[in-house]
């Protein structure tokens, strides 16, 4: 086969192929007297197998997983994989830890009373509070998401229910939510503590891992594939 034809079976171009051969991502391919490449089923085997793990587990380990095999180093592949499903469990644990916090924040009263002074919060004094840099208060005021008071000395204040908001702000953004997400949740819960938002946000993102793991299970059956085939 030319690189052509590995490459259509694959959807990718010939470029790309050649790129993976310089890479070692694809076995080495055998020349023509005139110098043109000879490459063969085990060429378009791996080639699957590189896209599937590509969809699975990024581009990254794709490689270091491809690489190993062709370095006869099956057990360091598999372990790299195994790695990768260690990681999308510990994402799913702490989505679920996530979810289940935003509850009771959404849920309760904004704050203790007593534990926000009358006049507010500082930038600093909240973001010490959160463990998170000020300037990232920062720029989530600017994004819409937080609504500080000004005092008569222009200082930022953030009163119980900013602080509240916050909260959320940090535990969406831990579970890797975009800002326009993060918005519809504000909006629901200070409009009327709705939580409609925030649930579909938590969906939406367990619904993606669910992809992922599916696309996982699909470059597992496309890496076995190719190590089965005689070199």
């Amino acid at each position: 086969m030319r690189p052509v034809d590995v490459a259509r079976a694959a959807g990718v171009s010939s470029q790309l192929v050649r790129d993976l051969l310089a890479e070692g991502v694809l076995p080495p391919a055998g020349r023509t007297p005139g110098g043109h490449r000879i490459l063969d089923e085990r060429h378009r085997a791996a080639l699957l197998a590189h896209r599937a793990l590509v969809a699975g587990y990024g581009h990254a380990l794709a490689r270091d997983v491809m690489l190993a095999v062709h370095a006869g180093e099956q057990a360091a592949a598999l372990a790299l994989l195994d790695a990768g499903h260690a990681d999308l469990h510990a994402q799913r644990l702490a989505l679920e830890a996530t979810a289940a916090a935003l509850a009771a924040v959404a849920t309760a009263p904004p704050v203790v009373p007593e534990s926000v002074p009358r006049e507010g919060l500082l930038v600093g004094e909240l973001a010490h509070r959160l463990r998170v840099r000020a300037s990232a208060l920062r720029v989530w005021e600017a994004a819409g998401l937080l609504h500080p008071v000004r005092d008569r000395d222009g200082y930022r204040r953030y009163d119980a229910d900013a602080v509240r908001d916050a909260r959320l702000v940090v535990l969406l953004r831990q579970s890797y939510q975009p800002f326009p997400q993060i918005r519809a949740v504000l909006d629901g819960v200070r409009r009327s503590g709705d939580t409609t938002a925030l649930h579909a946000a938590l969906e939406a993102r367990r619904a993606a891992f669910t992809v992922r793991a599916r696309a996982m299970l699909t470059a597992a059956a496309a890496l076995d594939a190719f190590l089965q085939l005689p070199v």
